[in-house]
């Protein structure tokens, strides 16, 4: 599987198996996050066999079931930690499919997990991602018009088929409870302009929609603006 098949087949799933992460795959994971984390100056983690700092009675977006292992999204406060998060964090996620894990974005309190991570200064936990083998797939979530996401652009018609299939990658990406609120448009130069609109989370939705746009689009066929 590819990351193209991978973002096709990749849904959120929240309830898992009592099975745990094989070493290899374990190690291919900490690999990707060793990379990750240099390339994009964060801290993220990977925790194992760890149910008890997972609490799912106060989860924001609804109780998840089982979850043991988890991948911590760390980094120093800044403006664009959030987009960081959420560009790097779907990169993992997109991974641990092609390795035929499953996951779900989690927004939670983390009192319970700072006694088990190594916190830097200024550090920040923004969210979680709980990985492992699902009890199913997960299904697909609705996704808005092409249209909805290509915004101050010129006619459809006119765009290059890259930067369609760029918004059409976009389209699948996760975002907080569906909003899908980022739109994308290219600019006089050809470059392409993210917007990530207004809504909570939207930030980390732009990071996540930015990782599947380049994956659509190739990145070697455009510059971010």
């Amino acid at each position: 599987m590819d990351l193209k098949e991978a973002m096709e087949a990749r849904h959120s799933v929240r309830e898992y198996k009592d099975m745990p992460i094989e070493p290899e795959k374990a190690e291919l994971i900490k690999a990707e996050i060793e990379r990750i984390n240099k390339e994009g100056d964060l801290n993220v983690q990977l925790f194992l066999d760890e149910p008890e700092a997972f609490d799912p009675e106060i989860l924001i977006y609804g109780k998840i079931k089982n979850v043991k292992n988890y991948i911590a999204m760390i980094g120093k406060n800044a403006d664009d930690l959030e987009e960081r998060v959420g560009y790097y964090g779907e990169q993992l996620v997109l991974f641990a499919q092609t390795q035929g894990l499953n996951t779900c974005w989690v927004g939670t309190t983390y009192k319970k997990m700072h006694k088990l991570m190594d916190i830097r200064d200024d550090d920040r936990i923004v969210l979680v991602i709980a990985v492992g083998y699902g009890e199913n797939e997960g299904v697909p979530h609705k996704s808005k018009a092409l249209s909805s996401v290509i915004k101050g652009c010129r006619d459809i018609s006119e765009l290059p088929d890259w930067f369609i299939k760029g918004a059409e990658a976009s389209l699948l990406a996760p975002t907080a409870v569906n909003q899908q609120r980022f739109s994308f448009c290219m600019t006089d130069d050809s470059k392409v302009k993210a917007d990530p609109g207004r809504a909570f989370f939207c930030k980390i939705d732009m990071g996540i929609a930015k990782c599947h746009f380049e994956i659509g689009a190739g990145k070697e066929n455009f510059e971010w603006a």
